[in-house]
């Protein structure tokens, strides 16, 4: 009995003594986090190199949207911002555009303006609202749908979306899917006079 506890201690001494296999051990601790953090940093240097591609082609295509011929050229100039973004991100990617035009660069981002006769915050109950944007409903942006006309300020915007390139998303709760916004602010040529912006005043339902 003596003989088989000294045989079991010194069994134990040579196992706790033993470092054989301790690197997989450690590397099966680390591994995992390390690969989470390098998918993380390729994930995110993807995404900024995306989006400043996004951001160029979107600079350039707003220089061609000042000139006089844009109006007949809009598909053209979208395809080529498409194309730019496309080149650079994975299959399923949607590049999706908007063009708003605004009398002013004072304009831009506003509301339209509404009398807020029951002070909750929002036009509605038949309250007057100024439809700046001839689209007959009140919106949160007062810019019209298009190109406008001479020296109307346009915001065109595109949006991005597309999927990861690694599966970050089911490990650490990120969407499946990425999405980019960029826009650019342009006044179109003085080609003409401008036109005044007619607006009707109506109701909120």
């Amino acid at each position: 009995m003596i003989r088989r506890l000294f045989f079991t201690r010194r069994v134990l001494r040579r196992l706790a003594a033993d470092r054989k296999g301790v690197t997989i051990v450690e590397f099966a601790m680390v591994g995992p986090v390390l690969i989470l953090m390098i998918m993380g940093l390729f994930d995110l240097a993807h995404t900024q190199y995306t989006s400043s591609v996004l951001y160029g082609a979107l600079q350039k295509a707003g220089r061609d949207l000042t000139l006089e011929t844009a109006t007949n050229s809009m598909s053209t100039i979208d395809a080529r911002v498409r194309d730019q973004v496309s080149s650079v991100m994975p299959s399923g990617a949607t590049v999706t555009f908007q063009r708003l035009s605004h009398y002013d660069f004072s304009d831009v981002a506003l509301a339209e303006d509404y009398t807020d006769q029951n002070t909750n915050g929002r036009c509605d109950n038949g309250e007057p609202y100024v439809d700046s944007n001839a689209n007959t409903r009140w919106d949160a942006n007062r810019g019209r749908s298009g190109l406008g006309g001479a020296r109307d300020v346009v915001v065109y915007t595109a949006n991005v979306t597309y999927p990861r390139l690694f599966p970050l998303f089911s490990m650490i709760g990120l969407p499946q899917n990425v999405t980019l916004r960029a826009a650019t602010t342009l006044r179109s040529q003085p080609f003409d006079e401008q036109s005044a912006r007619v607006t009707t005043v109506r109701n909120c339902t």
